[in-house]
């Protein structure tokens, strides 16, 4: 399936709309086909949920697993890189996920993840310092700023920035890398992240890795493995969904450039404008697969046990009967006491751990865009811009001059 940009996309048939919005089925599928199945990167075909309250009811259900290599289905993935291996946290289920949120949950609390934010900001004004007045969004801001974020996060000593960034720039689904390339990648920095975790023990201080060796539930705490795979999570989930919500969420701006002026003038709309950009823009893919263990019981019907569905948060995010007028980017929705129950990081108990930290990148991001380049515009024309033809769909580049 080709879009209108010419690059070619792994949904055969839920392909996205024209500048990235969303794909022009959804609203169908909302209506009529709240369980309709979709083809997955594999082949395969599975029930994709798509009303917001049915997105919810999966997301929270017990009998909603995400251990399918535990059920023999390694094959059947949505093409995230996430699915097959047994180890991520987001690939377990109670009582051993339990255990490990458990352990974690004071590590990424909005309190610690403020102690960030002043160092946050500083590196996205010094990407735009050091970019001029005609630059890439994406070369030049977008990937960068999350990369060198999360290594003064974790402690990473920024003479291994470099190779660091290489690493995290051959995992980024976008990457042309082979298999066996990236294999050879994943090895090298596993090996190199107990390195660093053993550089901890020996000399502890206070980054975020240091949180996680102190991380306690009693005398539990996280065992090596558990440590290594959690700093290879954080680098996959911290570089590659908060470099596409940048991206996107740029692009999305200059497709509106009064929504821009507004921000610019108005900064205090910051957080509700992330959130919108979260809600309308979602952190890519088009969710992860659950396998229903037990019969739930959906708006559109009975989903028997034994069966793989993907519950779909982005096109939750589009539900009319959720959100007004979903099709509609408005910076100010989510203003004020406006709760938000937008789903970019989930629901229930695989809710992301990251949620603060990527929420935090993200506000430092736009404000440092908005409040040094107030007449930020697009050097191109935004319907000639190419996308990636990965479910990480985002512009491969963004030209943009200063004003």
């Amino acid at each position: 399936m080709t879009d209108r940009s010419g690059t070619t996309w792994p949904w055969p048939d839920f392909p996205p709309g024209p500048l990235g919005t969303p794909s022009p089925d959804l609203a169908r599928r909302q209506a009529d086909g709240p369980m309709e199945p979709v083809t997955m990167p594999s082949g395969d075909r599975a029930p994709m949920i798509v009303r917001y309250e049915d997105v919810r009811t999966v997301l929270t259900s017990p009998a909603g697993s995400r251990n399918l290599r535990a059920a023999g289905l390694p094959r059947m993935v949505s093409g995230t890189g996430l699915d097959d291996d047994p180890a991520a946290l987001i690939n377990q289920d109670p009582p051993e996920h339990t255990r490990y949120r458990r352990i974690m949950q004071s590590t990424f609390t909005p309190r610690q993840i403020e102690r960030w934010r002043p160092r946050a900001a500083a590196i996205a004004g010094e990407l735009l310092a050091a970019a001029g007045d005609e630059f890439d969004v994406v070369a030049d801001f977008a990937l960068p700023l999350p990369a060198r974020v999360i290594c003064e996060v974790l402690g990473v000593p920024m003479d291994r920035f470099e190779q660091f960034r290489g690493w995290t720039e051959m995992f980024l689904s976008s990457s042309e890398a082979s298999a066996e390339a990236r294999a050879e990648g994943f090895a090298a920095f596993m090996a190199y992240a107990r390195e660093l975790i053993a550089e901890h023990r020996t000399r502890p201080g206070d980054d975020l890795i240091d949180l996680l060796i102190s991380a306690r539930d009693g005398e539990d705490a996280l065992s090596e493995d558990e440590l290594t795979h959690m700093v290879f999570t954080l680098i996959m989930a911290g570089h590659e969904t908060t470099a596409s919500i940048i991206i996107r969420g740029t692009f999305r701006l200059l497709c509106h450039p009064e929504r821009y002026a507004e921000l610019a003038a108005r900064p205090e709309l910051l957080e509700s404008a992330v959130e919108e950009i979260l809600r309308y823009e979602g952190p890519g893919g088009n969710g992860l697969l659950r396998l229903v263990t037990e019969d739930v019981e959906l708006s559109g019907g009975t989903i028997p046990a034994g069966t793989v569905v993907l519950p779909n948060p982005a096109a939750a995010n589009h539900d009319p009967s959720a959100f007004d007028d979903p099709s509609r980017f408005d910076i100010r929705r989510f203003a004020g006491a406006t709760p938000n129950p937008q789903l970019a990081f989930g629901h229930g108990p695989h809710y992301c751990l990251g949620a603060n930290l990527a929420r935090m990148e993200l506000q430092e991001a736009f404000r440092a865009l908005v409040t040094r380049l107030p007449g930020l515009r697009a050097q191109e024309d935004l319907a000639a811009v190419r996308w990636t033809d990965d479910l990480i769909h985002r512009p491969r580049r963004l030209l943009v001059k200063a004003g």
